[in-house]
């Protein structure tokens, strides 16, 4: 997500490199390359004129030229007009006084439209509501039936009918969610291959009668300019409230993100990644700029971490490392909870300084796969004490996972190896506890 965007900025900044001061010389060559980065990047031109504008006016100040470390204030100056440009600050999804919440969902076909319903109703569940799904995607082949099973994963339930009417749908829909003491409806609508006035004046007339409390419009960040013309021309016929990104996780050069706020002044509301149900984030503006800036993002990653991690089984798992009875059965959990975070390229670009580090690295998500297998292939006895594995042990591991047993010796060999730094780690702690204990005792360690 936008690293070819991130390389561009680092790669504009080092025109400030060694630099004592910033100057309009240099000030101009920086603000050209960001220009450029941000046209390749498939960004608006009225934003990407604006953006730099800005940029080189906060940069002419005097205390900015007489700064003695440019980079870092140019960076600032970039960073807090990103910020700016992606929205300033989060902006939650309105609630009603009164329930059920209505929510009205639009969008092009192949946005990732239903998908992203079926995962703001997990969202919300997770939080406590109880949501209810329309299932107004009555034209496209088989749209119910996607609903229907996705619904059924989160354990949600679904309105539809047998008749295509969208409109009926989305009204029944309201009073089933009322009867069934629902909180929340999420309204499902029809997407096409591009926009017409059919598809407008639907969308329009449930909105008229529903009454929404929030209307949100699912844009493909893959798309570009093309997600921020069909967002501008949705917006004046039926006035959403806010933007969804849709397949960030995909190779997206970011010119939606960063144009659409600007282009139809409504803010982002949600990213969504992935197909995993749990694939959805609130959108922070001053976070999403840290990310294209390689800055990293540790507030989400720690909130990711937060939302997978049982503190229960944190706990025991610190007491196993300071036992030293860390087992291959607590490292098999282990990747579980870390694969259920998201995608390993995803969480490694959340730790500052790691963007740029990654950018020409093949990071497969799949290369824990033969790890797991070697693992799942032992016997719960085996994962419990690793010590007991032999050759010939060995050998049936492979055989039972389709590796190589060079392969299961490097797991084990690597096992072994993070077990002693574990307990290498506390007994380092357990030795400045017992120094910090001696300087009350001995006046000589008392420095």
């Amino acid at each position: 997500m936008f690293d070819d965007l991130s390389s561009k900025f680092t790669e504009a900044f080092k025109s400030l490199s060694g630099k004592s001061r910033i100057s309009e010389v240099n000030i101009a060559e920086t603000v050209r390359e960001i220009r450029r980065a941000l046209l390749d990047a498939d960004v608006n031109y009225d934003v990407a004129r604006e953006f730099t504008r800005r940029v080189k006016e906060a940069a002419e100040g005097e205390s900015v030229i007489t700064s003695v470390s440019p980079g870092q204030m140019f960076t600032k100056i970039v960073y807090d007009e990103l910020v700016r440009i992606l929205g300033k600050e989060k902006e939650d999804i309105r609630m009603a006084a009164n329930p059920p919440t209505v929510i009205l969902i639009a969008g092009l076909q192949g946005s990732g439209k239903t998908t992203f319903t079926a995962k703001l109703a997990n969202l919300l569940k997770s939080e406590g509501r109880k949501p209810m799904l329309a299932a107004a995607d009555v034209y496209r082949p088989a749209a119910v039936e996607q609903l229907k099973t996705l619904a059924g994963q989160i354990g949600v339930p679904v309105y539809s009918i047998e008749e295509k009417n969208a409109v009926r749908v989305a009204t029944e829909a309201l009073e089933a969610c009322k009867k069934n003491m629902c909180d929340v409806l999420i309204v499902d609508t029809a997407g096409r291959l591009h926009v017409d006035e059919e598809m407008m004046s639907e969308v329009a007339k449930i909105k008229q009668l529903l009454k929404p409390h929030e209307t949100l419009f699912v844009v493909d960040a893959m798309t570009g300019q093309d997600a921020v013309n069909t967002a501008r021309e949705f917006n004046q016929r039926i006035d959403f409230d806010g933007v969804v990104l849709s397949k960030l996780d995909g190779d997206t050069r970011g010119g939606a993100a960063l144009s659409v706020t600007y282009v139809v002044e409504k803010p982002i509301k949600f990213m969504s990644t992935g197909e995993k149900m749990d694939a959805i984030s609130v959108f922070y503006p001053d976070r999403m700029a840290q990310r294209i800036l390689g800055m990293g993002d540790v507030i989400s990653l720690v909130e990711r971490a937060q939302q997978q991690i049982d503190e229960e089984q944190a706990a025991k798992l610190n007491a196993k490392m300071r036992s030293n009875t860390f087992n291959l059965e607590d490292f098999l959990d282990q990747m579980q909870q870390i694969k259920r975070m998201g995608s390993m390229k995803d969480l490694l670009a959340m730790i500052p300084g790691m963007s740029g580090a990654m950018k020409d690295l093949p990071i497969d998500d799949d290369a824990l796969k033969p790890i797991e297998a070697i693992i799942r292939s032992m016997t719960p006895d085996e994962r419990r004490n690793p010590d007991k594995i032999n050759g010939s042990r060995r050998k049936r591991i492979a055989a039972g996972s389709g590796t190589e047993v060079r392969d299961v010796n490097d797991l084990l060999k690597q096992f072994e190896q993070m077990r002693k730094m574990m307990k290498s780690m506390t007994n380092m702690g357990k030795m400045n506890r017992l120094m910090q204990g001696m300087k009350g005792i001995n006046p000589a360690l008392r420095r």
